[in-house]
């Protein structure tokens, strides 16, 4: 089989590989669409770990079970998780799934970044889930991010009657954004440094958006003035810019909450006066991290019942021979919005 093997960016290289044998209870997947995540071109983040196939936002067919595997079966239309919790942890218990060390353990065999791929044993227990007929695998790719989505909000407490800033309008950003739109939240105000992107966010459901390079604008006082006098209820940071942060943890109110969602540049600190944010505020910070079981089922049933437009997120269907030009596009962050992988046979 052909495999993407990540290197960096600008150095993504087509390999030849045998396909994953599996054991008892395990499950190859015949990868139909894989998506590219923001977090793929964050190459801080990798590089002590490259080279290695990434991929996580996978949709596929069981090509094959294992001795043992129950309740799925060759030619199930599936969405799956690359990273899945044990269950039975003190973090799982108390809620926290995504803080579990076997959430942080496991992982595909290789990448969704493959033409086929092997599910362990915990993988196929806890993290697998039947794609209805009406989902297509291009739209079961978002089941995964829209599930991290899911979660941060639960964890932030939003409710509907919020006034919701959402601090950048990328991908995440524009599925807080349709996630806010389709649980009621009644003012959502949207932010961006790219009017392409603000032009998504209106489509998709924010109420208000403004440029945040704009030099002239405060944005706590325009909160004030579209929510009766009160800041946000709710600041989602959806990018982890350091100018960003600032101003999100500006515009929330007196008890209000802010939820960073967004991955900081390597080594980025809080840019806060303790006095100023904090001191007489009661603002409490929240910080989220991928989806439990429950948060996909979620993501799954919004996109189901199309709740949620994911398809017309989707801005290039590419086959794998042209992934450097996806990661390309990601990593530039303009007009793109997500991009989509199409294992291909290269000799084909």
């Amino acid at each position: 089989m052909y495999s993407a093997l990540y290197y960096g960016n600008k150095d993504i290289r087509i390999i030849e590989k045998d396909i994953p044998k599996i054991g008892a209870g395990e499950i190859l997947i015949k990868v139909e669409a894989s998506g590219i995540c923001g977090s793929d071109v964050i190459e801080w983040y990798r590089r002590d770990k490259v080279p290695l196939v990434l991929g996580h936002e996978v949709t596929g067919v069981i090509a094959d079970a294992g001795k043992d595997v129950t309740g799925h079966k060759v030619g199930d239309r599936v969405c799956v998780a690359h990273h899945v919790p044990c269950n039975t942890c003190k973090y799982c218990i108390d809620g926290h799934q995504t803080m579990c060390e076997t959430l942080r353990s496991t992982n595909f065999d290789p990448g969704g970044f493959s033409e086929f791929l092997r599910l362990s044993k915990i993988n196929v227990k806890n993290g697998i889930y039947l794609l209805p007929d009406s989902v297509g695998f291009e739209e079961g790719t978002f089941v995964e991010p829209l599930a991290c989505v899911v979660r941060g909000q639960r964890l932030a407490g939003v409710k509907p009657g919020d006034t919701v800033v959402v601090i950048g309008s990328g991908l995440a950003g524009l599925l807080h954004i349709s996630l806010l739109k389709a649980t009621g939240v009644t003012r959502i105000i949207a932010t961006d440094i790219n009017e392409k992107r603000l032009d998504y966010a209106k489509k998709f459901g924010a109420d208000y958006v403004f440029n945040a390079g704009n030099k002239d604008l405060n944005l706590s006082e325009t909160v004030k003035e579209i929510s009766d006098g009160f800041l946000a209820d709710v600041v989602i940071l959806a990018t982890g810019a350091g100018s960003a942060i600032l101003q999100g943890l500006k515009s929330a109110r007196r008890g209000g909450i802010v939820l960073f969602f967004g991955a900081a540049d390597e080594g980025a600190m809080l840019p806060l006066s303790i006095n100023e944010i904090f001191w007489r505020t009661e603002i409490t910070l929240v910080s989220s991290y991928a989806g439990s079981i429950l948060d996909h089922r979620l993501a799954l049933e919004f996109i189901r019942t199309n709740r949620i437009n994911v398809k017309d997120m989707i801005s290039e269907r590419l086959p794998m021979r042209d992934i450097a030009r996806g990661f390309e596009l990601t990593a530039k962050a303009q007009d793109s919005l997500k991009i989509i992988i199409k294992p291909d046979r290269l000799d084909a």
